[in-house]
């Protein structure tokens, strides 16, 4: 299992929001110096939001440019990609991966140009789930689908990976529930990095026995709630004791 650390944009910076809104963000500083940051912690793999795009409210594309231009890790982008020229961007410009929500929703087209345009293992399908429901559109709207029946529907069109994110639970550092994530596991071949909520070395634990393939981490590590050393010692000593 990967710990990826959370490198959410809003105007410009680095911040963690609270349950999706857009007022709640805490800012933690300059989005290209934390990500390189967490590169030099040893970090493998990086989890990048442009939270304006995904709110419709404009983007951080240039930020994001720079950011894989100065990182030599895994680096996965989500937020407002919504066309496949953006997509293909933005796996040009050296991402490893992008992450769909809206767009995989409502165009699944797009998703599946994408899949031909590149590859299965560089496009992930975002699950975010607030009071029992996927959200989409910068999470201001329920979707109808059960989401282990749409997950199963994004995986037979050949999507590679799933995030799945518990909105409710985001940026409270509440807890992990595992609930969904398992149900997931269990039924999908595609890997699946689960987030949100996570608060405590046993919420990092309860991630590994899931089978999850990573697990993003967002305001525990930034608030120093979660050591990143500790959590890599944790996936690294199956014997760890928290």
């Amino acid at each position: 299992m990967l710990i990826v650390p959370a490198v959410d944009i809003r105007r410009g910076e680095c911040v963690q929001l609270v349950g999706g809104k857009p007022d709640t963000g805490k800012k933690y500083g300059d989005p290209i110096q934390t990500a390189l940051d967490w590169e030099q912690k040893g970090a493998s793999c990086l989890h990048i939001v442009d939270l304006d795009a995904a709110m419709n409210e404009g983007e951080n594309l240039g930020i994001i440019e720079k950011i894989l231009n100065n990182l030599s890790i895994n680096v996965q982008v989500g937020g407002g990609i919504r066309t496949v020229d953006k997509g293909v961007k933005i796996l040009n410009l050296g991402a490893d991966r992008i992450i769909l929500g809206t767009a995989a929703f409502e165009k699944p087209n797009v998703l599946k140009e994408l899949i031909k345009k590149t590859s299965s293992e560089k496009i992930m399908v975002s699950l975010d789930v607030k009071k029992g429901k996927i959200t989409i559109k910068g999470w201001k709207k329920e979707t109808e689908g059960d989401l282990i029946d749409m997950a199963k529907k994004f995986e037979e069109m050949g999507v590679g990976g799933f995030l799945f994110t518990n909105i409710d639970a985001e940026g409270k550092m509440s807890g992990l529930d595992t609930k969904y994530v398992e149900k997931l596991v269990s039924d999908l071949k595609s890997p699946v990095f689960a987030a949100g909520g996570v608060k405590s070395l046993e919420d990092v634990k309860k991630a590994r026995e899931t089978g999850v393939a990573g697990l993003v981490i967002g305001t525990a590590l930034y608030e120093k709630k979660i050591s990143f050393k500790k959590a890599m010692e944790v996936i690294k000593n199956e014997k760890s004791q928290i």
